[in-house]
């Protein structure tokens, strides 16, 4: 594997990852996989604003 650079949006570098770093992560990702999941289960789903939703304890007259 080779070191992984990191810069900022002004093209600064910010850090420099070592091989024996990214190792130790991909040897973490194959054991705990979990960890790692970018769309994780049982997370807060995105509520609603108040506006798009009904109120709940008001009942709406259909004509």
């Amino acid at each position: 594997m080779n070191e992984v650079k990191v810069f900022d949006s002004s093209g600064k570098l910010i850090k420099v990852i070592s091989p024996q770093a990214l190792d130790i992560r991909s040897k973490q990702q194959v054991d705990t996989p979990s960890m790692f999941r970018r769309n994780k289960k049982g997370s807060v789903p995105w509520s609603k604003s108040p506006k798009d939703s009904p109120d709940k304890g008001t009942k709406q007259i259909q004509e």
